[in-house]
């Protein structure tokens, strides 16, 4: 991230070391000034909600492991990952997601709802980001 050689699922590992989070699933999309940036996907345990204050303390957390090398531009919540049947996280569905590309093969995913709610959540972020006119 940021050109820096930090691998997704380390990042994703950071994001568990939080007690609220249950899963995470990292990708990265281009960014003019940093190279590339970090948006995460995160579903939490039983009994923590979404918040802008979660989104801060996650984000901590990954800068704790880290450093400023991390640059996470977005956190969605989400209640399920796109996941394989086998449990495996479908990565390259969430890059396409974030870069609005077709996802390819979902044949082998667990609960297709899942590629739905991870959409919603990367626009409903989008828009909040987007000047008013």
């Amino acid at each position: 991230m940021a050109d820096h050689r930090i691998g997704v699922i380390e990042v994703e590992s950071a994001f568990l070391r939080h007690p609220a989070v249950a899963e995470a699933g990292v990708t990265t999309r281009p960014d003019k000034l940093r190279g590339s940036v970090i948006v995460a996907f995160v579903s939490l345990k039983a009994g923590h909600s979404p918040s802008d204050e979660l989104r801060s303390e996650l984000r901590e957390t990954v800068r704790k492991e880290f450093g400023p090398l991390a640059v996470i531009e977005e956190i969605n919540f989400v209640t399920v990952l796109p996941k394989t049947r086998s449990g495996k996280i479908m990565r390259r569905v969430l890059k396409a997601i974030v870069l609005n590309q077709e996802l390819g093969d979902v044949s082998t995913i667990e609960f297709e709802e899942s590629v739905d709610e991870a959409r919603q959540a990367w626009q409903q972020i989008q828009s909040q980001l987007k000047p008013k006119s």
